[in-house]
Formats: C-alpha cells, structure tokens, sequence
C-alpha cells in the first residue's frame, strides 16, 4: 500500500504492507522515540498525534494515515520544546518508558487550549500509565508547560 501524509511537518511517501501498524511505520523511519507498551492501546507509550488528536498507533492500521497529518514525540519536542524543557524542570521523568507519550499527550492538551486545572490534567493523562511514579512530577510537568 503506497501512503502519502505529513509526519512531523514534512511530506511523506511511504510504502507499506497492508497489515502495517502506524507505530511499525514510525518506528521504520528511524523515530524511535514512540514505544510499544502493552500492545493493545491502553498503556498510552505509543501515543502519536493524528490530525492533533491523541491516538493508539500500536492498535492503528498504517493506512490510516493516508492524506493525514501525524506527529511522533520526536516531531513533539521540535514543535513545542516549552512541554520537554517543563518535564526536565520539574522531573516529570523517571525510566523514561512513558514520557513520550506523557508528551504528546501534553501537545494534545496545549493544542486544545485554556489553562486546565490539575483534575482536568490528571483525567487528561488518564490513559498514559506510569510505573515509577504517583503522577505528582508528570501533572505539575504538564500544568507548567500549559502555563496554568
């Protein structure tokens, strides 16, 4: 399957299997930075951005992508270095295995506007799983890259 889309602001022509995953088709352009997680969509470290709108890519069919704009955590911290300067300032990391789908999920947020409170941002990252901390560095990382 021959695709042509927007991968972190450049166009793209790819050429795919049908069965490719978005992730498989990110991960094979050397933008490694999205991880696999769980494998089925729940663990938000494969988080990418599809049209500015948070999306699974280890569940997402490639072909998807076809005249679309997609955005990997790599494209992310180009596009918006305020998120990535934030998590470094107030340690909104720990191994690293979730943080860039905590960043993109941040993009997303800063792309719909406003200036949310902790509990919209903690129901915001709901889907992205951490195993190393209480969420307290990720949410004031997140709440300091939105300016609220």
């Amino acid at each position: 399957m021959r695709l042509r889309f927007q991968l972190n602001g450049e166009p793209v022509e790819a050429e795919v299997p049908g069965d490719a995953l978005l992730l498989d088709l990110v991960r094979g352009r050397g933008l490694t930075g999205t991880k696999e997680g769980c494998g089925v969509g729940v663990c938000g470290a494969c988080t990418l951005l599809l049209d500015d709108r948070p999306v699974s890519s280890c569940i997402l069919p490639a072909g998807c992508v076809q005249g679309r704009e997609v955005w990997t955590v790599e494209g992310v911290a180009r596009r918006h270095p305020e998120i990535v300067d934030a998590f470094l300032r107030h340690e909104g990391l720990q191994c690293g295995a979730c943080t860039p789908g905590q960043v993109v999920m941040a993009a997303a947020l800063k792309l719909r506007g406003g200036e949310p409170d902790e509990a919209a941002v903690r129901e915001h990252l709901a889907g992205n799983l951490c195993r190393c901390t209480g969420y307290r560095a990720i949410v004031e990382s997140v709440r300091a890259a939105l300016g609220s």
